[in-house]
């Protein structure tokens, strides 16, 4: 027990102490944030604090680093076209390289992972053909062939996941998982409004820490909108898919679960859907999607999961019964040894393609 009695593991010592209110605005508000113009307000009511409390709580667990950011969720596969990509680095190149590709400001996560394809980079552009331009120059700058594994199926993503508790894995204690399977296409360029671009670039990196936040976004955008406007436009990119959710955005290796593990499983073809939405239910794999084969790369996965636990020997024996029980296939294990860069997806370019 912690000494406010909230049992929790922490990954390193964050000098703070929780009580119930922090651990409930932690765990039951990393989604489902009042889309409205005094948000702080109406959590103070449901939390019984005010809205200066609410606001300064919020605050504090974003300084500490508990929280990454407040604000919108993005959905890049759907807001433009996005990939997951990887590199094989020569160790005595690897710093250089990884310099090279995090100068892209499209390129918003770069990890190392412990496998010949050892380092594993997100980009997101506007469009496909802008992606591969991207993809091209970053082969040319490096030296480097690009595996390229865009998702094209996603059972189950979402890292939101209680973590003011001392479960082995991340979601663990999660009682239930919506699952399906739902196509993704590399086309997506995502049909916004002038608004709606420019809300999306102005919310990238969250949103204002204030109890006005709607309105301090309003004032931002150059378009000539108040904070109602701004709150139905949050609300409907909500619903279109392109934000995945509101709330506030868990640091989960500073909460503790940092061993991160993506397994990657050759599944046969014709039982991918099957084994994907079979997997994606369980509470302890937080993300579950298909990218393509490259066999020309000698890259034969099809199906990708995430497990983050808080030690890597609990993760390791999870897999094992992964693999005995559920997905008995080739598989591989890809530990993330170093957070190379980790940023929001970036979406400035949107601005100019953007209906007007």
């Amino acid at each position: 027990m912690s000494e406010t009695g909230l049992e929790t593991t922490w990954g390193r010592d964050l000098n703070i102490e929780l009580d119930t209110i922090d651990a409930v605005l932690i765990d039951e508000y990393q989604s489902g944030f009042p889309i409205m113009e005094r948000p702080f307000r109406a959590v103070g009511q449901e939390l019984d604090i005010s809205e200066t409390n609410a606001l300064t709580r919020v605050r504090q667990l974003r300084e500490t680093g508990i929280f990454r950011r407040f604000g919108a969720v993005l959905n890049p596969p759907v807001i433009g076209s996005s990939t997951l990509a990887a590199v094989s680095a020569p160790e005595d190149r690897f710093d250089d390289i990884a310099t090279i590709i995090n100068e892209y400001r499209q390129v918003n996560h770069n990890y190392r992972r412990d496998h010949d394809w050892n380092m594993w980079f997100v980009v997101t552009a506007s469009a496909r053909e802008q992606r591969d331009d991207l993809l091209d120059s970053i082969e040319t700058k490096t030296g480097c062939d690009v595996l390229k594994v865009p998702m094209l199926t996603d059972y189950y993503i979402d890292l939101e996941f209680p973590v003011v508790n001392t479960d082995t894995f991340a979601r663990e204690s999660v009682s239930e998982t919506d699952v399906s399977a739902t196509r993704i296409s590399e086309e997506a360029t995502g049909g916004l409004s002038r608004l709606e671009a420019e809300l999306l670039v102005e919310i990238q990196d969250g949103f204002p820490l204030s109890v006005t936040p709607y309105h301090d976004i309003a004032t931002a955008v150059e378009s000539d909108v108040d904070a109602a406007a701004v709150v139905d436009a949050v609300d409907q990119l909500r619903s279109d898919g392109c934000i995945k959710r509101v709330g506030c955005v868990v640091n989960h290796i500073v909460t503790g679960f940092d061993a991160n593990c993506m397994v990657v499983w050759n599944v046969p073809d014709n039982k991918l859907d099957t084994y994907g939405e079979t997997v994606g239910e369980f509470p302890y794999v937080t993300l579950c999607y298909h990218r393509p084969r490259r066999p020309e790369q000698g890259w034969s996965y099809n199906l990708f999961t995430m497990i983050h636990g808080r030690e890597s020997s609990a993760v390791d024996s999870k897999i094992d019964n992964l693999a005995a029980e559920h997905l008995p296939f080739e598989h591989e294990r890809l530990y993330s040894t170093e957070t190379l860069k980790q940023t929001g997806a970036r979406y400035d370019e949107l601005v100019g393609t953007a209906e007007r």
